[in-house]
């Protein structure tokens, strides 16, 4: 555990005109629990350290560096890596994933980064996710994203069951303009899946955020597990094989 106080989270604090009781108003927490985080060092729960670094504008790593590799960090609901579990968090929506978290996700990525999604237009729509690509593509990582077919019947029934229609083949159509740009990146590459998408699965190397789909419900509104894979879990190489099998059949777009 560590014990010195967090400078670098006091320094950002003040920066930005903030004290510790803006901070835990924000995040609806005990103004002492901030505290503790400064004074005393005390590293927070994932959805924490994300939602302050969102606050802040700076990436959770400069907070609390190393901490997202730490083998000992507590999670939510009492886990953690030491005890063999893969959950490092879980979000009750989409939409409440601070949205750090997929540029650091992203950005952490080595080797490869992977997208499957019907759309994923919020993604798409990011522009700090493209300029985080077009790096990583630049380092030698390999790259792959995989949309719905906007003609496919899957993706018609899943607009049906969404009450949405024609909309979800018009926000996959929106999403391949969204990237146009790195559509040229030959590092980068697409295709379109004409599959039961049981969930949006987004990937750097051997962490996941998967997004779970319900029916009747926008993906948006549906839960996400953050994962990380360890020497003896199975669901995140589980995630990865049905990404594989996906992508095997997918069509290259041209």
């Amino acid at each position: 555990m560590v014990t010195e106080p967090n400078e670098r989270l006091r320094v950002a604090l003040r920066e930005r005109g903030l004290t510790p009781q803006d901070l835990a108003h924000t995040l609806h927490v005990d103004a002492k629990t901030i505290e503790r985080w400064i004074g005393a060092g005390r590293i927070p729960y994932p959805r924490h350290r994300y939602a302050v670094a969102e606050q802040l504008g700076v990436a959770a790593e400069d907070l609390w560096p190393g901490a997202s590799r730490s083998a000992a960090l507590p999670r939510p609901g009492g886990t953690s890596d030491a005890d063999g579990s893969e959950v490092v968090g879980i979000y009750p929506h989409r939409w409440a994933v601070p949205g750090d978290l997929w540029r650091t996700l992203f950005s952490e990525a080595s080797e490869e980064i992977g997208v499957l999604v019907y759309s994923g237009l919020f993604l798409s729509e990011d522009s700090g996710v493209h300029r985080i690509l077009r790096t990583k593509a630049g380092q030698g990582v390999r790259i792959r994203i995989l949309l719905g077919d906007p003609a496919s019947e899957h993706v018609a029934r899943r607009g049906a069951d969404e009450g949405v229609g024609g909309a979800m083949a018009a926000k996959i159509e929106n999403a391949l303009v969204m990237y146009a740009s790195l559509r040229g990146t030959e590092a980068i590459q697409f295709r379109l899946h004409d599959t039961i998408l049981y969930n949006s699965i987004y990937r750097a190397d051997n962490e996941l955020l998967v997004n779970t789909h319900l029916y009747g419900f926008a993906a948006a509104q549906a839960p996400v597990l953050h994962l990380r894979a360890t020497a003896d879990g199975s669901m995140v190489s589980n995630y990865l094989d049905s990404f594989e099998r996906v992508w095997a059949d997918a069509v290259p777009l041209e």
